[in-house]
């Protein structure tokens, strides 16, 4: 069979169990197990097998970023798996947004770091001096392997955000907190339900992370230093009157590609 074939027959498979970018992950299996041959190129046996066993895993609803082993995020390859959120195309939002206030040398503090593409991302082109901050034992071997995969210097301290905080401080706070109310979250794809509850748990109200931040880890920040929050799309107006009513000053919201709310940033005075 070749590499053209096993695409088309795989999408078929993909679409029939209700994989919705069935041709788009296809591909991305068979360049996977391929090594990338030509679309006219022959596969092994061995290569269509491992095909095979990967559409299985995908029809139990195993997110394809998992079955991939690694991800790309920012142009950046990020290894990822059970027990890790994987890295979005939305958080690139606020990569941009820090990218654009020039991070070279400012210390970045990246809480909740899960797989580390925010502070790798930022340590990489950016040329922050980058702290990530995590609670997950899990997701702190994914974010170490980044580290060295990337080629990046960064330091990785274990930390649960909710009650501990920083000592030192930094230019720059960032975060991609979890952000989904408890009660919504039977409601979420089953493949998203497949990723840590852990990052993916906001409280009651998916408010949780962001007024303990604002609140307390602002006392981490320098004067004049930045907090910047990914939000889920309806969460704008709140997150904005948590870091106004903490005195946080040039507060404003960044929409993403697709013109949904996705970042809210503000100013330490």
């Amino acid at each position: 069979m070749t590499v053209e074939e096993l695409i088309f027959d795989t999408a078929y498979k993909l679409n029939q169990s209700g994989i919705e970018s069935a041709k788009f992950e296809a591909g991305q299996m068979v360049a996977f197990a391929s090594g990338k041959k030509m679309s006219f190129e022959k596969l092994t046996d061995g290569e269509c097998d491992l095909v095979s066993r990967m559409v299985q895993r995908r029809r139990e609803k195993e997110p394809l970023q998992y079955i991939l082993g690694e991800w790309e995020f920012y142009g950046l390859p990020f290894k990822v798996g059970e027990g890790v959120l994987i890295p979005r195309p939305d958080t690139e939002t606020l990569v941009s947004a820090v990218l654009k206030h020039r991070p070279e040398g400012k210390k970045v503090f990246d809480l909740c770091a899960g797989s580390g593409c925010i502070g790798i991302t930022l340590a990489k082109l950016g040329e922050a001096q980058v702290t990530m901050f995590e609670k997950s034992l899990k997701a702190l071997e994914y974010l170490k392997e980044n580290i060295k995969l990337n080629g990046v210097t960064a330091a990785v301290k274990e930390c649960d955000v909710l009650t501990e905080v920083a000592t030192e401080k930094a230019d720059f706070i960032v975060s991609n907190p979890p952000y989904i109310a408890t009660k919504v979250i039977d409601t979420l794809s089953d493949e998203v339900k497949k990723e840590p509850i852990m990052a993916l748990d906001g409280g009651d109200d998916g408010l949780l992370f962001y007024r303990r931040i604002t609140k307390e880890w602002k006392r981490a920040l320098n004067d004049g230093g930045y907090l910047v929050f990914e939000i889920g799309f309806d969460q704008a107006e709140a997150v904005i009157k948590l870091l106004t009513d903490e005195g946080f000053s040039d507060v404003q919201c960044i929409k993403d590609l697709c013109l949904n709310d996705r970042v809210v940033m503000g100013r330490k005075y």
